[in-house]
């Protein structure tokens, strides 16, 4: 199914208290990364979600930088329409615990094999990190031949993959509460 022919994401209903998620963006090509955060954004308003937001250095830091959230660490608070905690977003912050995890990237496939090797390790190593510590992700990793691809995905038409991983991470929580796994 291409993304023109998907269905619009909305967000799911999560029983209990609000979701506290934890967005961590590769912000490589800033403007497409920036337009999957929106869409992730209205998602998690949309559920009434609370969230933190962090910046990594590229696509392959993703899973290091959730398994890091996982030992305990500070990110910002994104609160209404500004960043809380430690003044700007990417420094420290408010911590704490997070029902979920958003994942989102952007691979562009260039002239060499780099980009296979980013695209597959930074894929694994998000589900590897899902599977054992039993979290609740949603991958926005785009792996794409062009910018024009990532742009198509990323817009503000409804088709946004950070919106559909925002959308994944709150129905995975609504399954982690629903087994016992979740708070």
């Amino acid at each position: 199914m291409s993304t023109l022919d998907a269905p619009l994401p909305v967000a799911p209903v999560v029983p209990g208290g609000a979701p506290h998620m934890l967005v961590v963006r590769a912000p490589y090509y800033r403007a497409v990364v920036d337009g999957m955060t929106e869409g992730a954004l209205r998602i998690l308003r949309e559920a009434g979600a609370t969230c933190e937001v962090l910046d990594v250095a590229g696509a392959f830091e993703l899973p290091q930088a959730i398994r890091l959230a996982l030992r305990g660490g500070a990110v910002p608070r994104w609160q209404g329409e500004g960043w809380q905690g430690a003044g700007a977003q990417g420094a420290g912050g408010a911590g704490g615990a997070f029902d979920g995890y958003v994942a989102l990237g952007c691979v562009i496939r260039g002239g060499t094999d780099h980009y296979d090797h980013i695209c597959r390790e930074t894929m694994a190593g998000l589900m590897a990190v899902a599977l054992q510590f039993g979290i609740a992700l949603g991958s926005g990793l785009l792996t794409v031949h062009s910018l024009e691809q990532a742009v198509a995905r990323s817009g503000t038409d409804g088709h946004n993959k950070g919106a559909e991983a925002a959308a994944a991470a709150l129905g995975q929580v609504a399954v982690a509460r629903r087994f016992g796994g979740g708070r």
